[in-house]
C-alpha cells in the first residue's frame, strides 16, 4: 500500500500497515516509510480499508 511520506517527499511503500479507526468514525491506515522509517498514513474509505485488510495488504487494528 503506498502514501505520501512526509520527509522523503514523494509516494512511497508501507511497511508494517495497520487499519486504525479515527475518532470521527473514518478508517486511515498507518505504517513506517521502507525508505526512512518515518511515520506514514492514508485516509481511506471504508470499502477501501475493508478491501485493504480482505486481502492481506494491512491488519486490521479497529
Amino acid at each position: 500500500m503506498e502514501a505520501r511520506c512526509m520527509k522523503c517527499k514523494t509516494q512511497k511503500e508501507m511497511a508494517d500497515v495497520q487499519m486504525t479507526m479515527t475518532a470521527r468514525g473514518g478508517y486511515m491506515a498507518k505504517g513506517k516509510c521502507k525508505a526512512c522509517g518515518c511515520g506514514m498514513c492514508k485516509i481511506m474509505t471504508k470499502g477501501d480499508a475493508e478491501k485493504a485488510v480482505s486481502e492481506g495488504q494491512a491488519k486490521k487494528a479497529y
